[in-house]
C-alpha cells in the first residue's frame, strides 16, 4: 500500500500548478491532504477512482484536511470528539479492518510562541486519541505536524531554537509521541540523512538553497515498523511551499 501526504496551502490554487498530475504520477493508495482552505465542491480535483472525505474549518478559506482514497473505509471520523479542537478541520481518520489512517494539521505555534498553551493541549488530547486507536489496531498517522523533531530535520538549528516549530515544548511533544509506542517511517530508514526537507519559506530563495524543514511526516504504530518498505520525501514537487511525502507498507 502506497500513502502520501501534502501541505497544498490552498489546494483551489495548488490544482492549476499541477497537482493532479502530481499526484497520479505517485499512483498512492491514499492521498492525505493538509491546509486545502476550501470546503468540498469549490473546486474538482480529478482523480478517478478515488472516495474523497473533506474536513473543513468553520472559518472560510482556512485550514482544513482532504483524504481520497481508493478503498472505501469501514468507518470516518471528523477531529476528535472535543469542541476545543473540531472547528479547525485538522483531523479525519479513516478505520480499515488492519488500521486507521490519521490524517492531521497541527495548529501552528505562532510567532512568538502565542498559540503555544492551545498547542500543548493539542497534542496532549491527540496523544491520548492516537494511543486509544492504537489500543484496537495499528496507526498510519501523516500531515502537516508543524515541528522539526531534531536538529538533523532543519537547516538552520540554532537560529531558530525557542521559534514556532523548533521550540523545546513542541520537540518534547514529538519524542513523547515516539516514546508511546510510535515509529517516525523517514528516520526509521534514513536515520543520519541530511538536507531532506519537506517545507521551504517562500522568502529568501529558500527553496532553491535547500534551507528547509522537515515538518511533514508519516508516523506508525511501532508493530508496522518490519512492513515499511520505503518513506520518501518529493522536493521535485511544486505547486506549495510543502512538498509531499510518502510511504509504502508492505
Amino acid at each position: 500500500m502506497k500513502f502520501v501526504s501534502w501541505n497544498v496551502n490552498g489546494l483551489r490554487a495548488c490544482l492549476k500548478k499541477g497537482f493532479a498530475e502530481s499526484m497520479l504520477g505517485l499512483d498512492a493508495d491514499f492521498i492525505c491532504l493538509q491546509e486545502t482552505k476550501m470546503e468540498r465542491g469549490q473546486a474538482e480535483a480529478d482523480l478517478p477512482g478515488y472516495h474523497e472525505f473533506w474536513n473543513s474549518a468553520d472559518k472560510k478559506g482556512y485550514s482544513g484536511t482532504a483524504i481520497f482514497a481508493r478503498r472505501e473505509p469501514l468507518s470516518v471520523f471528523y477531529g476528535m470528539d472535543l469542541d476545543k479542537h473540531d472547528h479547525e478541520g485538522r483531523l479525519i481518520t479513516l478505520e480499515y479492518p488492519d488500521f486507521f489512517l490519521v490524517d492531521c494539521y497541527t495548529p501552528n505555534a505562532q510567532d512568538g510562541l502565542a498559540r503555544i498553551g492551545y498547542r500543548m493541549e493539542w497534542e496532549d488530547d491527540l496523544l491520548s486519541y492516537l494511543k486509544g486507536l492504537d489500543k484496537a489496531k495499528p496507526v498510519v498517522y501523516c500531515g502537516d505536524l508543524n515541528v522539526a523533531h531534531e536538529e538533523i530535520d532543519l537547516k538552520n538549528p540554532k537560529t531558530n531554537r525557542g521559534n514556532a516549530g523548533f521550540s523545546d515544548e513542541e520537540r518534547g511533544a514529538m519524542t513523547r509521541l515516539l516514546s508511546s509506542g510510535f515509529t517516525d517511517t523517514f528516520r526509521l530508514l534514513h536515520p543520519e540523512e541530511t538536507g531532506a526537507y519537506s517545507w521551504w519559506s517562500y522568502r529568501f530563495h529558500a527553496r532553491e538553497k535547500n534551507a528547509g524543514w522537515r515538518i511533514d511526516y508519516f508516523i506508525v504504530s511501532d508493530r508496522l515498523g518490519a512492513q515499511v518498505a520505503e518513506a520518501a520525501i518529493h522536493p521535485d514537487i511544486l505547486g506549495s511551499d510543502h512538498c509531499p511525502v510518502s510511504l509504502i507498507l508492505k
